[in-house]
């Protein structure tokens, strides 16, 4: 889109506030599809919540692909913002549930991986489609989202059901198969029986017959609480820090700064692509090595400086040369501890903190939060930016991933190397253990 934007207003003639509203609507969208995949891979299961995001999606694509106008694009967005939120919920959960423990930050992080591989491929499709007529070049741009969709499709069918899944709806012997094929050792294969042992207490509906949404809103126990707050906190710090914002409106930052040449502009945005895949995969390679929390407080105070440097340099864009060869440094640094800490760890954290029957209703509350702060920061980011100037904004961001250090290093607990029925534990009261972790240590239940 932040290609694709350039050319569409000069197309369809938009307005800054209507592209703001296209740019937007597709994360405030997606909080539906994060909330409804909650329900949906408890009910169906996370393989074909998976097949329904990329059905959604393809849909969108195609939508927007051959879109005669802006209310026919915006009705595009609308479908692929849906079709993101689901996917944006399950592929986190299936990854992490699906992963053994001392490979989980890598797997899990996966998606942030390849959603940076995504933007990059989209960066390099524009500047290469660029050259085609101004009616052409942005369809093209946003209809080749269809292919990525169709194709995991088609990959579904290849893909084993979570095996917590399984155990939820009481598949012992086929969640049993399921963890023999992705064990990475002789001693996890025989370990099958007591692995699934614990998936069957983590799924216990205490104290109700089932996930509800009450149980995370108001929770009686004090672990679901901080849980809630957690990965509420980390997914409200991850779009509250402008990364969405950044990576939409880079183009107009960079126009400000003097670079006129609309090839020019989508070529700066590959080479921001490139840094921020490229520490998307160092993230991912170094989670389960150094753990969620250095790299989390590193990304983010990185993050923090980044915003402090690029609102300084786009404080001074009547001298063009250094400013924007400091706008260009910061916005590379800035998406580059994105990736190295919040970008991954986000969706980690989001998929593996929540015990076993609140995990995609928790997860999909968390990420529909996410979304809603995107769309917020999208849909307003110019319009603030023309009040206080660009470099006001980046200052403002700035102080908010400094807030978010803060959260971090205070609320956030080290889950390197845990299973996800251990992972619980380490929100319970520091004394004891509140009602529910007791309750839940207490059952012994053997499989027959």
């Amino acid at each position: 889109m932040s290609g694709a934007a350039l050319y569409i207003k000069e197309d369809l003639q938009i307005s800054s506030t209507q592209e703001e509203i296209l740019v937007g609507c597709l994360n405030i969208f997606s909080l539906i599809g994060s909330l409804a995949a909650g329900k949906t891979s408890d009910q169906i299961g996370r393989r074909y919540t998976i097949l329904l995001a990329a059905a959604t999606f393809f849909l969108g694509a195609i939508l927007m692909g051959i879109a005669p106008s802006f209310p026919f694009l915006m009705a595009g967005r609308v479908v692929a913002g849906i079709g993101v939120g689901f996917s944006l919920m399950i592929a986190p959960v299936y990854s992490a549930e699906l992963s053994p423990a001392s490979t989980r930050g890598f797997l899990a992080s996966l998606p942030e991986v390849f959603i940076n591989v995504g933007i990059l491929l989209g960066y390099i499709s524009n500047y290469f489609l660029a050259g085609l007529p101004a009616s052409l070049n942005w369809r093209v741009m946003l209809g080749l989202a269809a292919l990525p969709a169709l194709l995991v499709g088609f990959a579904v069918v290849f893909m084993p059901e979570s095996p917590r899944w399984l155990v939820m709806k009481g598949r012992f012997a086929e969640a049993k198969r399921v963890l023999i094929k992705t064990s990475s050792s002789e001693e996890e294969v025989e370990s099958v029986d007591s692995r699934v042992n614990e998936m069957v207490k983590a799924s216990l509906d205490l104290p109700s017959n089932g996930p509800s949404w009450h149980e995370l809103i108001s929770p009686r126990s004090n672990a679901i609480r901080r849980i809630v707050i957690a990965a509420i906190g980390v997914n409200f710090f991850m779009q509250a820090s402008g990364n969405d914002a950044v990576v939409y409106y880079s183009p107009e930052v960079f126009k400000d700064a003097g670079i006129s040449s609309k090839r020019q502009l989508v070529g700066v945005t590959v080479i921001m692509g490139v840094a921020k895949a490229s520490f998307a995969l160092v993230s991912a390679l170094f989670l389960d090595r150094f753990g969620r929390r250095p790299l989390l407080l590193l990304g983010s105070t990185g993050m923090a400086v980044s915003l402090a440097l690029l609102g300084l340099g786009s404080k001074y864009l009547d001298q063009p040369l250094w400013a924007v060869t400091m706008c260009i440094v910061a916005v590379c640094g800035f998406v580059s501890f994105f990736s190295i800490g919040l970008g991954p760890i986000t969706w980690v954290y989001s998929s593996e903190i929540f015990p076993l029957r609140l995990r995609a209703q928790g997860s999909g509350l968390a990420i529909s939060v996410n979304r809603l702060v995107s769309g917020v920061v999208s849909m307003t980011f110019l319009t603030v930016s023309m009040k206080i100037s660009f470099g006001g904004m980046f200052f403002v961001l700035g102080g908010i991933m400094v807030v978010g250090t803060v959260f971090f290093y205070v609320v956030m607990p080290e889950t390197k190397g845990k299973s996800l029925e251990e992972i619980q534990f380490l929100f319970q009261d520091k004394e004891g253990g509140d009602v529910e972790t007791k309750e839940v240590r207490r059952v012994d239940l053997e499989l027959t």
